[in-house]
C-alpha cells in the first residue's frame, strides 16, 4: 500500500512539474509569439481599456479619451484637430497611430518601461502603467498665427526657435480633424476613404513630409558657401557675371526677372534674388563645396527626426556644370521640405550653428513626473560665424531695401529671403511661392525666431504668385506672434 501511494505521489509531482514546465513555456517562451498572434484579442482589449495619455500645448491638453462603453472602451479625442494635426497626427484604433501618436504610442499608451516604478517591473508583471503625457515644444499662438496666414490654401509654415532648436509651430494646409479616424465601423472607413482620395491631400503633412523646389531661398545657402569657401571676399564687390547668363557647357540663357543684375554684386543679387549672379556663384564653389554646405545645412540626411520622420531634402551629388547652376539657385533637381528652409533660417540667426530641430519639450508619468526631458544638441556647424554675420545683414536689406518688404515689422529687425519656385514640365505649372526669415526685438540679444513658409496658391492666378506677395505676409505674421509669446515669456520669468 505504501508502496502504492508513494508511485502516486511520485506520479502528482512528475504531473505538477510538467504543468508548470508548461505554464512557463506559454508565459514566458511563447508569450510574445501569443500576444502577436491576430487571433489574440487581449492585447488589443488592453491597449484600449483605458485612457490614453494626453499630448500638451502651452500646459494644456490637445488630445483626449473618451468612454465609448464599446468593446474597445476608449476612443481618441482631439480639441483643434485640424490645427494640431501635424503635429499630433492621429491615434485609431482601425487604421493605427501617426507623428507624435506613433512616435511616442508606448508612453501614451502606457505600455513604456519608463513608466514603471521599478525597473523591468512591467515586463515581469506583463501590467500597464496609465499613460504618460508627451510636451510639445509648440507655441499655441504662434501655431495659430500660421494656420490663419494659410487660410486653407495649400501649403506649411514651419517655425524654430534659433538658439534652441524647439519648433514653435508645424503646420500644413489644408488640414483635417484626426478625430474622425478614431474608432471603428462605417463612419471611419468612410472618412478614410474621403481623407485619402482628397484632390487637396489634406492628410499629407506638407511642413515635413512633401518636399519643393526651394527656389531663391536656397541663395542663402549658395551664399554661405561661397562666403567659407573665400570665393567672394566682398559682397559689395561686382561680381563680373552677365545678364543673361549662359549655362556652362550649353546654349541655354539663365535670364532675371529682376532688373540690374548684370556684373551685379552678391549683395544686390541677394536683395533683388538675381539668378545669374547666384548661378555663377554656384558653378565658382564647385560641386564639392556646394554640397559639402548644403549638407551642413540638413539637406541629405535620410535620418532626420523631430522625433517623428522628416522627409530628406536632396542635393545631388553628382551634376554636370549647367545642373549645378541650376541647383545653386534652387532649380533643377534641389528639393527641400519647409522645415529644412526653416533650419537655414535658423542657422544664420544663430550664428552659423544650427541647434537639432525638437517637437518633444518633455515626457512625463500621468501624475506629472519627468520621465524624459530633451537636451538642446547641435546639429552642425552650417557656415562661419562671419559669414553668418554676413549673411544676417544681407537677409535685413531683403527686408528693408528689397524684394521681402512685407514681413517687415516695426519694432523688430526682420531678416528674410524671398522664393519663386518653378516646377512641372516646362516649369508650366503654378509655383510656388517660399520666403524663409527670422526676426529678433530691438531689445533682444537675439533672434526669437525663424520660420518658414511654402505657398502653392493653384487659384491664384500665375503672375500674382511670388514669395514677397503670397508668402512673406504669412512669416510676418507667425513672426509677429513669436515675438509677442518671446516678450510675455521674458515678462513671466521677471515676475
Amino acid at each position: 500500500m505504501t508502496t502504492t501511494i508513494r508511485r502516486a505521489a511520485a506520479l502528482c509531482l512528475i504531473l505538477l512539474i510538467a504543468l508548470l514546465v508548461n505554464a512557463a513555456r506559454v508565459q514566458v517562451l511563447q508569450a510574445d509569439r501569443l500576444d502577436d498572434n491576430p487571433a489574440n484579442r487581449r492585447p488589443v482589449l488592453a491597449r484600449y481599456a483605458a485612457p490614453r495619455g494626453n499630448i500638451v500645448v502651452d500646459g494644456q491638453p490637445v488630445t483626449g479619451s473618451k468612454d465609448t462603453g464599446q468593446l474597445l472602451r476608449y476612443e481618441r479625442t482631439y480639441t483643434d484637430g485640424p490645427l494640431y494635426a501635424p503635429v499630433t497626427g492621429y491615434a485609431s484604433q482601425t487604421y493605427g497611430t501617426t507623428l507624435l501618436e506613433h512616435t511616442e504610442d508606448a508612453l501614451l499608451a502606457g505600455t513604456s518601461p519608463m513608466l514603471s516604478p521599478l525597473p523591468l517591473w512591467s515586463d515581469a508583471s506583463r501590467g500597464r502603467q496609465p499613460g504618460g503625457d508627451v510636451v510639445t515644444t509648440i507655441r499655441g499662438a504662434i501655431q495659430q498665427a500660421a494656420y490663419r496666414g494659410l487660410a486653407g490654401r495649400r501649403g506649411a509654415v514651419a517655425a524654430i526657435e534659433p538658439s534652441s532648436g524647439r519648433v514653435l509651430a508645424l503646420v500644413s494646409s489644408p488640414s483635417y480633424d484626426p478625430g474622425v479616424l478614431s474608432g471603428t465601423g462605417s463612419q471611419v472607413a468612410t472618412a478614410w476613404a474621403r481623407l485619402n482620395t482628397a484632390a487637396a491631400k489634406p492628410m499629407l503633412n506638407r511642413a515635413i513630409r512633401q518636399t519643393y523646389p526651394p527656389g531663391s531661398t536656397f541663395k542663402i545657402v549658395t551664399a554661405a558657401a561661397a562666403l567659407d569657401a573665400g570665393v567672394v571676399k566682398d559682397v559689395d564687390a561686382p561680381s563680373g557675371t552677365p545678364d543673361p547668363y549662359l549655362l556652362p557647357g550649353t546654349r541655354t540663357v539663365l535670364p532675371n526677372e529682376a532688373t540690374g543684375c548684370g556684373d551685379a554684386s552678391l549683395a544686390y543679387a541677394i536683395r533683388w534674388s538675381c539668378n545669374t549672379v547666384m548661378a555663377r556663384t554656384g558653378v565658382r564653389v564647385g560641386l564639392d563645396g556646394m554640397r559639402e554646405a548644403a549638407r551642413r545645412f540638413g539637406f541629405n540626411d535620410p535620418d532626420l527626426r523631430i522625433p517623428s520622420r522628416v522627409a530628406r531634402s536632396n542635393f545631388d551629388t553628382t551634376m554636370t556644370p549647367d545642373q549645378l547652376a541650376l541647383s545653386s539657385i534652387g532649380q533643377y533637381d534641389t528639393t527641400a521640405t519647409p522645415l529644412q528652409m526653416a533650419m537655414v533660417a535658423a542657422a544664420v540667426a544663430n550664428g552659423g550653428e544650427l541647434a537639432h530641430p525638437h517637437l518633444v519639450e518633455a515626457t512625463t508619468t500621468a501624475s506629472g513626473g519627468v520621465v524624459r526631458r530633451t537636451m538642446r544638441q547641435t546639429y552642425a556647424q552650417a557656415m562661419k560665424p562671419t559669414t553668418a554675420r554676413q549673411l544676417r545683414d544681407l537677409m535685413v536689406d531683403v527686408v528693408e531695401r528689397g524684394s521681402g518688404s512685407n514681413a517687415g515689422i516695426e519694432g523688430a529687425e526682420v531678416g528674410g529671403k524671398t522664393g519663386t519656385a518653378q516646377h512641372g514640365v516646362g516649369n508650366l505649372g503654378t509655383p510656388y511661392a517660399w520666403f524663409i526669415g527670422w526676426a529678433r526685438a530691438e531689445d533682444a540679444s537675439r533672434p526669437a525666431v525663424a520660420v518658414a513658409v511654402v505657398v502653392e496658391d493653384a487659384s491664384a492666378r500665375r503672375e500674382d504668385i511670388s514669395g514677397g506677395g503670397s508668402a512673406a505676409p504669412v512669416a510676418r505674421s507667425v513672426m509677429e506672434a513669436a515675438l509677442a509669446a518671446a516678450r510675455a515669456g521674458s515678462a513671466g520669468a521677471d515676475d
